[in-house]
């Protein structure tokens, strides 16, 4: 292959370029971090898409490319439907095929889109790179975080957390910084023929390094001692009948080893339903919750009917003065994960070819009221829920807005023990360092085998433990007040915004075709 084949590939090599440019997409986000290396596929990609003048064949292109990115991102859901499901291999792999292949039509339907528009009204190589693909990416990942209950994992905006483009998590979101990366994509795309463009990458980098040092929040109260808690259950066993006292009794013993402001055990750490627990187990942690001044943060699944079930977390404080009752609280997941906590309608049949405890499970409220614990407001999510940056946005603005404490930290409880060993767990931890910029809030995790951290609201991850290890975090978190201009309003800003940037693209290419 010569240079000349490099810049006009053939049809043959446009598509496989873009599916190896999409699979290397993987190593832009954690545990690699080679985020620079996304702007270099995005700007493939679009070069790509700028050579042909086919719908169809920009659409396969944009298709194949986020169909490696994807499958390459997302693989572990093998594990957890064959190893931990019982679902037969053959199948467990068509259905990460198919789902990748599904979600890669966000980003077909995106290029294809931009082609169309070309065709059409035949705009700049400039408004094209600058306006038109930014755009639509950033509108098809919006998309792909909606439709459907959405599935925004890996989303592009994910691999800055540690990039000069991190400091615009605060104003724009995760989707706001997922256009940035393709705008960024787009002028390296028109570097060849534009030297100038370089001036505007150094300009966005520049400003989101600048943004980085602003601090939107400001420290509330006093700093409480927490100890998070990583069982390190494995997960063939978790809900094994034979272990579930010896489950019970290592939290327990872990709960009661030293007293701290918060104490908090992973999501469903209690395998076994919460009227189902021997009589005296919460009470026996009521008591060390009282005895200690210490506030517990429990997962365990709730069910409040027969056959209906929630994935909860129940707080225990300790009890006031004078009275021998401990004040409970409990938090209810909202956002459910589909196929593994609620089925989607016509899908029976693929469930049931999991062994998955519980079964469905119901929603509870949107906008929770968060935990007290002394003088800090702690906000829960549960597992998947803090993919969704804006729902925690509209947590935070609804609270203020109502009256009501807003939360100064954030807690999420998960068991990411369904995807073993895998690029998941430091995946999922670089979703919590999103959530933690946008929301200018630390983020707790307790985890079942990892990541369990601290992180504060920069980003940082300050203190964690190695995955897949049994032990407990202990650190001092600082709680934070105030509202990041993400928090108010939430991604409204951001799709309006690259909606303007296509009317945009639209009035000069038509003042154009109009002065001829």
């Amino acid at each position: 292959m010569n240079f000349r084949s490099l810049l006009h590939p053939s049809p043959v090599q446009s598509v496989i370029a873009a599916f190896i440019a999409g699979a290397l997409n993987v190593f832009a986000f954690a545990p690699f971090g080679c985020w620079w290396l996304q702007l270099l596929t995005l700007a493939l990609l679009f070069h790509l898409v700028l050579q042909t003048a086919s719908v169809k064949r920009s659409m396969l292109l944009g298709w194949v490319f986020g169909f490696g990115w994807l499958l390459c991102c997302i693989y572990w859901l093998y594990i957890s439907m064959h190893d931990y499901g019982g679902m037969p291999a053959p199948m467990a792999a068509l259905a990460v095929v198919l789902l990748a292949a599904v979600l890669g039509l966000f980003v077909g339907i995106a290029t294809g889109s931009a082609t169309q528009f070309h065709r059409r009204l035949q705009p700049s190589s400039a408004v094209m790179l600058l306006l038109v693909l930014p755009a639509v990416w950033a509108l098809a990942e919006w998309l792909r975080g909606w439709i459907l209950t959405g599935f925004p994992w890996t989303v592009s905006g994910y691999a800055h957390t540690s990039s000069p483009l991190a400091g615009f998590a605060p104003l724009i979101g995760v989707y706001g910084i997922g256009w940035l990366a393709a705008l960024l994509a787009g002028c390296l795309a028109l570097l060849p023929t534009r030297k100038s463009a370089i001036v505007l990458v150094a300009c966005i980098m520049a400003t989101g390094f600048g943004a980085k040092q602003v601090a939107w929040t400001t420290p509330n109260g006093q700093p409480i001692a927490v100890r998070l808690v990583q069982g390190n259950v494995p997960q063939e066993m978790k809900f094994d009948a034979e272990q579930v006292n010896a489950t019970l009794t290592l939290y327990e013993d872990m709960i009661r080893a030293a007293p701290a402001d918060l104490i908090a055990i992973p999501e469903t750490a209690l395998p076994l339903l919460l009227h189902q627990l021997p009589q005296d187990y919460l009470p026996r942690l009521s008591e060390f919750a009282t005895a200690s001044n210490s506030h517990l943060a429990i997962g365990v699944p709730v069910s409040d009917a027969p056959q209906q079930y929630a994935n909860s977390m129940i707080g225990i404080s300790p009890a006031p003065a004078g009275l021998a009752a401990p004040a409970f609280y409990r938090y209810d997941k909202h956002h459910l994960v589909p196929f593994g906590e609620f089925i989607p309608f016509g899908f029976r049949w693929f469930v049931n070819m999991m062994h998955i405890p519980l079964g469905e499970f119901t929603r509870g409220d949107a906008t929770p009221v968060p935990f007290a614990v002394k003088d800090q407001w702690v906000l829960p999510n549960i597992c998947y829920e803090d993919l969704f940056g804006e729902e925690i946005a509209k947590q935070l603005y609804t609270n203020q807005q109502a009256g009501e404490p807003v939360a100064t930290m954030l807690l999420n409880i998960s068991n990411i023990a369904w995807f073993g060993d895998s690029i998941a767990l430091p995946q999922h931890l670089q979703i919590s360092q999103m959530r933690a910029i946008e929301t200018g809030r630390p983020m707790l995790r307790s985890t079942n085998t990892g990541a369990t951290a601290v992180i504060d609201p920069t980003g940082t991850v300050v203190a964690r433990l190695k995955p897949f290890e049994r032990g407990v975090l202990t650190a001092s978190v600082q709680g934070y007040s105030g509202l990041t201009p993400y928090v108010v309003v939430g991604n409204a800003f951001i799709v309006l915004l690259v909606l303007a940037m296509l009317l945009v693209a639209w009035r000069l290419t038509r003042r154009k075709l109009t002065a001829r």
